[in-house]
């Protein structure tokens, strides 16, 4: 199953061919509402405008797909939903017979993605839900892809920072429930091959590994440190989406992903950073050794 399901195999006819049962306007023409089947056996029931299906219809395909919307000159064209033979779903915007606009796909595994779409694509901003984990990822997309700013919420803590080609980039931090951030960064590393691989040419497998860089309290967001800061110089980053809906870090920590401009006080008990070391290890998160892999959730990020 590809990651947007079972694509649609729709053959929509354009002409008159088939049995049809409905008004027609004085050409002959069908116009207005009325019922056909079509000569490879999809059924069609809604309006029709000067013989093209136009506006409210009921579109059934004979794989056991349907789309249910409006319609402008044959084509998928407005608010509709679809409905694909795996039993996998999309409601929401359509132009020319494509996904586009804002709409809403829930995958068969239950997952679902909710945002903007373009030609197709999940396209722009969205928020795609992990129902086997409970993680969500909410941020940008490029072509179908994870990328851009973006926040990756866990259960019991979340990641900040950049993602490209559905990994982590570059500098961000992890913000955990207990009351403390780890700052750090991802870098790209050549991900080592088995003996049958090195063999053969093949290509080179680059994996996101964690640099962990210090740990401090949760930088809260105020009114007063916020209009006292200068603005940042050259262009900003996007503020990480979702951000606002889990407790919105400050302007500092939104600076902290971007380059860890401007040390913060280390004020983190004792006894915190033993619980943070306790739930490091069972995240497989090692803050004296300052290194961490990239853990199944992340890795497995799905497209």
């Amino acid at each position: 199953m590809s990651d947007l399901g079972s694509e649609e195999l729709e053959e929509e006819g354009e002409n008159d061919l088939g049995e049809y049962d409905g008004e027609r306007n004085e050409v002959g023409e069908r116009h207005g509402r009325g019922k056909a089947r079509l000569p490879n056996g999809d059924t069609y029931e809604g309006h029709y405008e000067f013989g093209k299906r136009n506006g409210q219809g009921v579109y059934k395909f004979k794989n056991g797909a349907r789309y249910i919307g409006e319609y402008v000159k044959n084509k998928k064209h407005g608010q509709g939903t679809f409905i694909y033979p795996d039993g996998s779903r999309y409601e929401g915007d359509w132009a020319d017979d494509q996904r586009h606009g804002h709409g809403v796909y829930y995958y068969v595994n239950n997952d679902t993605y909710t945002g903007e779409w373009f030609s197709h694509q999940r396209h722009g901003q969205g928020t795609y839900f992990y129902a086997e984990t409970g993680s969500k990822y909410v941020g940008s997309w490029v072509n179908g892809q994870q990328e851009g700013a973006a926040e990756l919420i866990h259960l019991n803590h979340r990641y900040q920072g950049k993602f490209m080609n559905k990994n982590p980039v570059g500098p961000g931090k992890y913000l955990f429930d207990i009351g403390c951030e780890q700052h750090g960064e991802y870098r790209l590393t050549d991900m080592e091959r088995g003996e049958e691989e090195e063999e053969e040419e093949a290509l080179v497998s680059i994996v996101p590994k964690w640099k962990a860089i210090k740990i401090t309290e949760l930088a809260l967001w105020t009114p007063t440190l916020s209009e006292e800061q200068p603005p940042a110089e050259g262009a900003g980053q996007e503020e990480a989406p979702g951000a606002a809906g889990a407790g919105e870090p400050s302007d500092e920590a939104q600076g902290v992903t971007e380059g860890f401009e401007g040390e913060m006080e280390m004020r983190t008990t004792e006894e915190d950073l033993d619980t943070f070391r306790e739930e490091g290890r069972e995240n497989n998160y090692d803050i004296d050794q300052g290194n961490v892999t990239l853990d199944e959730e992340q890795s497995d990020l799905q497209d």
